[in-house]
């Protein structure tokens, strides 16, 4: 009779058991995923402007108070958010030229080649198609702001800014989205490599 009771009991609690495992199991997936991601988010910056990164970097815990925002702080962490985004956007249609001096000279790609932003040179006519502004520009440019957005969503104080008690949904989404788009816009990068070398990039060899 005890040992009825007994293996009763044990049947009781083993679904309490098996289901306290598989969510230690899905928690421990999440963090294993939220480290990967926080590893794979230098790779994701080199494929930013240097300056704009480094400006997010410097800025957003001051910002966002180490994650705990308030209306303020979010609304400045937010507005750094669009700026940096913004920024990357339109870094892509910027170029780099050297002179007969080896002066680097930066501007802006335009439809009949490029405009020098200081105005101190002219890019001859035999090199303006190289600098034209293509089709291709305009997609390393949404790449760019999306890469960029995968970047801030893995900065934990960002995300907590915004999310303070995100829901177990939520935070898988959370940390499933910036690896999917990263890992697209890092392929996309490869596939299809810019040749622009503008402003935060390396500079130019042409």
């Amino acid at each position: 009779m005890m040992d009825e009771e007994s293996r009763d009991h044990d049947q009781q609690h083993q679904p309490l058991l098996e289901g306290s495992k598989l969510k230690n199991s899905r928690t421990n997936f999440i963090q294993d995923a939220i480290s990967q991601t926080f590893r794979s988010s230098a790779h994701l910056a080199n494929l930013l402007p240097t300056g704009t990164v480094l400006g997010f970097q410097l800025l957003s815990p001051i910002f966002n108070n180490q994650g705990r925002c308030d209306f303020a702080s979010q609304s400045m962490t937010a507005g750094l958010l669009i700026l940096c985004g913004l920024l990357c956007f339109l870094s892509s249609f910027t170029d780099s030229f050297r002179d007969d001096k080896g002066t680097v000279h930066y501007g802006v790609v335009t439809f009949r080649g490029l405009w020098i932003i200081d105005g101190s040179v002219t890019i001859p006519h035999d090199q303006a198609p190289e600098f034209q502004l293509k089709v291709i520009d305009f997609f390393h440019a949404i790449m760019s702001a999306l890469v960029f957005a995968s970047v801030a969503l893995f900065d934990e104080n960002v995300v907590n800014c915004f999310y303070p008690a995100p829901s177990e949904e939520t935070m898988e989404l959370l940390t499933a989205l910036p690896v999917g788009v990263g890992v697209f816009g890092s392929m996309c990068f490869i596939k299809f490599p810019t040749t622009r070398h503008g402003l935060g990039f390396p500079l130019s060899p042409r």
